[in-house]
């Protein structure tokens, strides 16, 4: 039986949004590319993730600069690059969602407020299951809801690294996670961050969205299941979905299509189902498909204590936000500073290969691992394209001497904190973890793709909910905001498709 919608992808937007559709009575089919992952001892183990890339696709994108090609580490499994985040379930800032000047430009505001994707970040964090606390973030924005969980707690030696940086003025908090760090542990002794997860405890779209749309029979997913076109109607309406199964074409004739294959692979889809009616690709009138391509500015910073020893096993446990709205003296934001997961030697040798692997062991005993991440502004210009069937990377990266300024001012602040030698490695185009904005939702079709419940204007059949919509990357994980958004888009389409 042709299923009522179709949603292609099991990521964070296509699985929170299923789950959304719970009880609805619609027959929901997700198209995943992806099988499950599986249990293996490389789930846990650091050198085949990090040294050997053991679970990165063999896929290649092209850079539109020089023509070179790179492996962008994005993951074909259920649950979709979920499986291996850090499970920061952080709500972008207030102040996001209005225009704010920064060093590189202005970021615009969205068409929507704080106050209207509130409720929704709640029942986000309520469906992940969000371990955190309020109060100690100054910049945290009204909560409707308190987190369900308390905080992961720090490791000793967190604890005394959080010490240290309070008495240098700074207020770190908690990071809002989504795991269950106890389950997580007793299935190995290893972090989360960039690890990947067999269903033993974190809190990914397979585990917690996927999981809760599929208790409802009238839900169900097909794995392998490659989508390579969409075909629209001459009323502009999707007509058709072809995907490749086994070796052969399928097709299916959906009532409604939702498209959540992420930023890039999202938008390529869409450009490369161009036909005669629809010649830059289909909901492409305003031209904006593909552009607006974001991923945050982001550099791991290592900082070294000889005296200091780091026995912490995951570590992913707080970060702050004193230089996110300023730079601490009434001038311009600079952005986010968070834990990483525990960089040990052998995640160290992937970026250092002709290091002994012993040598950077005993670095990283004495050491504390962070992330500086900024906001990275959109640009029309910075943007992914199509050719034939490569895609083709154009980022135009942004906003990067507030970047600078924020690794400066953090090296102070943790030489000042005791930590004498700061280490910093800049991430690269292999990290597309928090890529988006390539099909930006809006309130003006001459400027946007989608409408604000992430309906295509071009075709009042297809919605698009995953990172692509985000018209701002702001300076923090993009996880629970497109979670968010796919239970209020589930909402509009419940009100206005299902009971119509």
């Amino acid at each position: 039986m042709t299923p009522d919608i179709v949603i292609i992808g099991s990521g964070m937007g296509g699985s929170t949004l299923a789950a959304g559709l719970v009880g609805s009575g619609a027959k929901v089919l997700i198209l995943e590319k992806g099988q499950q992952l599986p249990d293996t001892p490389e789930t846990r183990d650091p050198r085949a993730i990090f040294q050997r890339g053991f679970f990165r696709p063999k896929e290649v994108w092209y850079d539109a600069a020089d023509g070179s090609t790179f492996n962008p580490g994005n993951y074909y499994y259920v649950g979709g690059n979920s499986k291996f985040y850090g499970a920061v379930l952080i709500r972008y800032r207030a102040e996001d969602f209005a225009a704010m000047e920064h060093e590189g430009g202005v970021s615009p505001a969205w068409p929507i407020a704080y106050d209207v994707i509130e409720p929704w970040y709640s029942r986000a964090e309520q469906l992940y299951r969000v371990r955190g606390a309020l109060g100690e973030d100054p910049t945290e924005p009204y909560h409707s809801q308190p987190y369900a969980f308390p905080p992961v707690p720090d490791e000793p030696a967190l604890a005394e690294v959080r010490a240290r940086l309070k008495q240098q003025g700074l207020h770190p908090a908690s990071l809002p996670l989504g795991v269950d760090h106890e389950a997580w542990l007793r299935r190995a002794k290893t972090p989360w961050d960039a690890f990947p997860d067999t269903r033993s405890g974190k809190m990914d779209a397979e585990t917690c969205g996927l999981a809760a749309a599929l208790k409802d029979p009238d839900i169900t997913i097909e794995t392998g299941a490659d989508v390579v076109r969409l075909v629209a109607g001459a009323g502009g309406r999707i007509e058709k979905i072809v995907y490749r199964k086994d070796g052969e074409l399928r097709e299916l004739a959906p009532k409604l299509v939702v498209l959540s294959a992420g930023a890039v692979k999202s938008a390529a889809l869409l450009l490369a189902s161009k036909d005669e009616r629809h010649p830059n690709g289909l909901a492409n009138s305003s031209h904006v498909v593909g552009r607006y391509f974001m991923n945050h500015n982001s550099t791991a910073m290592i900082a070294v204590d000889p005296r200091f020893r780091n026995d912490a096993i995951h570590q992913k446990t707080f970060g702050f936000n004193d230089f996110y709205l300023s730079d601490g003296k009434g001038g311009r934001p600079l952005g986010n500073m968070q834990l990483l997961g525990r960089v040990s030697g052998p995640v160290m040798k992937a970026g250092a290969p002709r290091a002994p692997e012993w040598a950077l062991s005993l670095l990283a005993r004495h050491a504390v691992d962070f992330l500086a991440m900024n906001e990275d502004l959109p640009d029309p210009e910075s943007r992914i394209r199509v050719d034939g069937e490569k895609v083709v990377l154009q980022w135009k990266r942004s906003n990067m001497a507030a970047h600078q300024k924020l690794i400066d001012v953090m090296k102070e602040r943790f030489r000042a904190a005791g930590f004498p030698i700061v280490l910093t490695k800049p991430f690269d185009r292999r990290t597309p973890s928090h890529q988006c904005g390539t099909i930006r939702f809006g309130s003006d079709p001459a400027q946007a793709a989608l409408d604000t419940d992430c309906r295509a204007f071009d075709h009042r059949n297809l919605f698009v909910v995953d990172a692509s919509f985000l018209p701002t990357s702001a300076a923090v994980n993009p996880a629970l905001t497109i979670a968010a958004q796919a239970l209020r888009t589930a909402d509009h389409i419940r009100r206005t498709e299902l009971l119509s």
